[in-house]
């Protein structure tokens, strides 16, 4: 039977590739090369090349690049990881601190075509030796000052007949390459020798579907057991323009890197900074000293961090302040800030923006926006209000406190406490190789952050605590964030973590590590009668640690560890 020819369309006698039918609602329009394009960050930085050529792109010691140079070496990196065999859905890992390389590294990789996986630069090697077996990554790069550990993590895969991934080290300018990579590395490979054998007119690989992987970053660590975390193409790009309208960014800022890169792509600022034609100030050690410094030098305008980097800079000695003249913007995230701490850092000239989010997010989910009307209400109360978590930011689609079991969303009383959820387009793919964990998270078609919370009537969100951290004493749960909350209000008190403690009678009892300023003195008796005279009975800390409370690399409090410890201790006599 003579098969009918289908006749020609507009679209084929034009030569137009289309991707996909026409709207059967509308006639004469379809989607086609000409009006869609695939999502990608890696679009920013070849504009940036273009747009702000001779602009600084890169500033770390005396090392200087423009927007031209960094594209050009990023498009030779790409090439040169093509020429080593690495395609199209290949893992690179990368092990290092907040130096060039590393910004490199987050185009360089994706213009090959692979994704990027920035490990925490301050694990042990044990760990790392773990991730690499997961990720099976083909090449790592790694800073010079972490070798030592690289190679360990190698020792122990080859031990376990596992082979090691090629490595290329990244080294100061003024320093050899150590022979021990001769050794371990095929090729005796150097990161910037690597470089000039890429081309720089390199053909850049852009994304076969936005939707394909961009990068691999492992949860911070306030739980025992990191989880790889997948994002794509194109929740990298939307977030990146998320996190412009969420800091009010605009053309060629001044960026001070006080985030590490390897926390979630840090928060998506390597990609910001191409679209903005911005500044990155690199840093390889962040202290209060430095941050100040910094400011003065170069001129920053925003930078960011968990608490912790706040509290470093409330509590910075007089002699290492610079008096600012002009405002700087920093955004925080990981814990809702000490109100005494934003007093102290907002009266030094600094803006806070209070957000929150998570790994999965790639940074910032929600943002406390301010309300004009909060401006006559009391410090005390602006504060209270500022550390809440607010509402979602304008490209996560929603944010709710929901029931976990009926999935029903609760009564924004400010007072009934739900889990925290969240959908949008900037929620990650799903967990690297745990099809388990992915399918829990996602569970009734939102992402389930573990979070408790309120929602109050004017749509404001507030986490009171993560759900294993909940502590429930005698039938009543304390937040422990509300406790740790007034423990910063104590003028002696540096840092504070809260965690239970078992109880032979009420189950569970608060238990407080502390940390106190220098100088400062306080008894534990004392800091008990003082949470006393501003909590319910119920919630004050029975039992009182001094000692400096751990943290991950990213500044976020390792709960877990704190209640190991006070498991131990036992239950307190009566």
């Amino acid at each position: 039977m003579k098969q009918r020819r289908t006749p020609p369309t507009a679209a084929d006698r034009y030569g137009i590739k289309t991707l996909q039918s026409s709207l059967k609602s509308m006639e004469g329009i379809y989607q086609c090369d000409a009006n869609y394009v695939h999502l990608s960050p890696i679009s920013f930085l070849e504009r940036a090349g273009i747009a702000y050529a001779d602009k600084v792109s890169i500033v770390y010691g005396s090392v200087r690049y423009t927007w031209r140079e960094t594209l050009e070496r990023c498009r030779r990196l790409a090439s040169a990881l093509t020429q080593m065999g690495i395609s199209h859905g290949d893992i690179v890992a990368a092990f290092a601190p907040n130096i060039p390389a590393l910004y490199e590294l987050h185009f360089g990789t994706p213009m090959a075509g692979a994704i990027l996986c920035a490990l925490n630069a301050w694990q042990d090697s044990a760990m790392l030796s773990m991730r690499l077996s997961e990720l099976e990554a083909k090449i790592i790069f790694v800073d010079s000052q972490h070798l030592e550990v690289v190679l360990e993590a190698f020792d122990i895969l080859s031990t376990k007949g596992t082979k090691p991934p090629m490595l290329v080290l990244i080294s100061e300018n003024d320093q050899e390459i150590s022979p021990t990579v001769s050794n371990t590395a095929s090729g005796n490979l150097e990161y910037e020798n690597l470089l000039a054998k890429g081309r720089p007119d390199f053909q850049v690989i852009r994304p076969k579907d936005e939707c394909d992987p961009i990068s691999v970053s492992y949860t911070s660590g306030t739980t025992s057991n990191p989880k790889g975390v997948v994002h794509c193409h194109r929740s990298a790009y939307l977030n990146s323009l998320a996190e412009i309208l969420l800091n009010g960014m605009g053309l060629m800022p001044v960026y001070l890197w006080t985030v590490p890169m390897f926390h979630c792509n840090g928060w998506c600022f390597p990609w910001v900074m191409a679209a903005l034609g911005g500044t990155n100030i690199c840093l390889r050690n962040v202290s209060a000293k430095i941050i100040f410094d910094s400011i003065a030098e170069h001129k920053v305008t925003h930078l960011g961090g968990a608490p912790s980097i706040l509290t470093m800079i409330a509590n910075a000695p007089a002699s290492d302040r610079k008096p600012l003249s002009y405002t700087v913007e920093i955004m925080t995230g990981g814990a809702p800030p000490p109100p005494q701490v934003l007093f102290n850092i907002e009266g030094q000239g600094f803006h806070v923006t209070h957000s929150y989010g998570m790994s999965e997010t790639l940074g910032p989910g929600t943002v406390c926006m301010w309300k004009p009307e909060w401006e006559s209400l009391p410090r005390s109360e602006q504060a209270k209000l500022k550390s809440r978590q607010g509402l979602q930011q304008l490209l996560m689609e929603d944010v709710d406190i929901k029931d976990p079991i009926t999935m029903e969303s609760l009564p924004s009383d400010g007072k009934t406490i739900g889990e925290v959820m969240l959908r949008g387009n900037v929620v990650m793919r799903g967990y690297f190789k745990n099809l388990k964990a992915t399918n829990e998270s996602f569970r009734g078609g939102w992402y389930r952050t573990g979070d408790l919370g309120v929602r109050y009537p004017d749509g404001y969100i507030e986490v009171k605590d993560r759900s294993v951290d909940v502590i429930v004493s005698g039938g009543e749960n304390i937040s422990t964030v509300e406790v740790e909350t007034v423990l910063f209000s104590h003028p002696a008190i540096f840092e504070a973590v809260v965690v239970g403690r078992p109880d032979d009678q009420l189950g569970e009892v608060s238990c407080a590590f502390v940390k106190l300023k220098e100088e400062c003195n306080a008894s534990a008796e004392e800091i008990i009668n003082f949470c006393g005279h501003h909590m319910p009975q119920y919630m004050v800390p029975r039992t009182v640690i001094f000692e400096e409370p751990p943290k991950t690399s990213t500044g976020k409090m390792q709960k877990y560890v704190l209640r190991e410890k006070a498991k131990a201790m036992g239950s307190l006599p009566f």
